[in-house]
């Protein structure tokens, strides 16, 4: 009975109220006598003035209710039956099947994306505060320090208040990239194009960071000799890109490894590599890279510094030129981000 349509429903209670009073013409003609054209005529007759007065009844019925509903799940939008044709209630009913599967599924899925934005809320409160916590239970440490006796000893406040400088420097930059992120998300960010060199641009950086390299004894070298390749992008921000990328290679990366730069030029687009021979990053951690504050190994990379929004901030840089950032690693090989520029106009034919 599931199956069956309304139309169907109507005629077989119509049959059946045939048969009922084709079975009481039966039961007069025993008693009083009933004329003969009278069996054919009068079931036909309460067959169809019954078929029709639920037609009518039904129809209004569900008609009023389907209002209700669509006006419940499809923002006051409802079928017009004045405007459009329905095979009685098959169409109207099958459409309010679909619509309500509909509505349920777009409110399954909203469901859902609220769970995962309260979950990633969470998760970034937690993570916020806990990169907080760590310079402000340091400056709180050494003001205490101070205050209990160590201001009086020449040899200590200058020294405790440095540190304490330097905590509030971390805090300072943990709040400035957020500020940053903030506004690149609501498309506050403002490009400074210009054509500059890019493998000029990176030997810089090198220079930069030779002396954290070597502490660790990594090797920061090109994968090749490069003629100078021109691109135009903001060089400001590239350059943030370029040192936090070669930078976490060498802070998460193998003593004595090496990290390398590499450069393809295909039409107008200047694809940068930058890959690294660390521990590499597992796989069900990738997708979730460049969200602020994620951390791979939370303890070991806490340790290492920064803020922790590094390669957010270089999406939303790279996203701003047009561009895309991306992440491929292997487990005990090293991992290799890469993204695109434009390529400048010195390099065009």
């Amino acid at each position: 009975m599931k199956n069956l349509k309304p139309v169907h429903v109507l005629l077989i209670g119509s049959v059946v109220v045939s048969v009922l009073s084709f079975l009481l013409l039966i039961v007069l003609n025993q008693s009083v006598g009933v004329p003969s054209l009278y069996f054919l005529l009068f079931p036909l007759l309460t067959g169809g003035l019954s078929y029709l007065v639920f037609y009518v009844l039904l129809r209004r019925f569900i008609t009023q209710k389907l209002k209700i509903l669509y006006r419940s799940i499809r923002k006051g939008k409802i079928i017009n039956q004045h405007n459009e044709n329905f095979s009685l209630f098959d169409d109207v009913i099958e459409r309010a099947e679909v619509e309500t599967k509909k509505w349920t599924e777009e409110r399954t899925q909203e469901i859902n994306k609220l769970k995962e934005q309260e979950e990633f809320r969470r998760e970034f409160l937690g993570n916020l505060a806990h990169e907080l916590k760590t310079p402000v239970f340091s400056i709180q440490g050494y003001i205490l320090t101070l205050l209990e006796g160590g201001l009086e000893d020449d040899n200590v406040n200058r020294q405790f208040l440095e540190r304490a400088s330097k905590a509030t420097d971390r805090m300072t930059t943990i709040l400035e990239d957020l500020d940053k992120i903030a506004k690149m998300e609501v498309g506050v960010i403002e490009l400074d194009y210009s054509h500059f060199d890019i493998v000029e641009l990176v030997d810089d950086i090198f220079d930069e960071l030779e002396g954290r390299a070597k502490k660790r004894k990594i090797k920061l070298k090109f994968a090749k000799d490069f003629d100078p390749i021109f691109v135009y992008a903001d060089k400001g921000k590239i350059t943030q890109v370029l040192t936090n990328l070669i930078g976490n290679s060498i802070s998460y990366g193998n003593d004595g490894g090496e990290t390398n730069i590499r450069f393809y030029i295909l039409n107008n687009i200047i694809t940068v590599e930058v890959s690294d021979n660390g521990p590499g990053i597992p796989e069900e951690d990738l997708p979730r890279l460049f969200e602020r504050f994620y951390r791979v190994e939370k303890s070991r990379n806490r340790n290492a510094g920064g803020s922790g929004l590094g390669l957010s901030i270089a999406r939303h840089f790279i996203e701003a030129h047009g561009q895309t950032i991306s992440v491929r690693s292997t487990l005990g090989v090293g991992s290799t981000f890469t993204f695109g520029l434009d390529r400048g106009k010195r390099n065009l034919a």
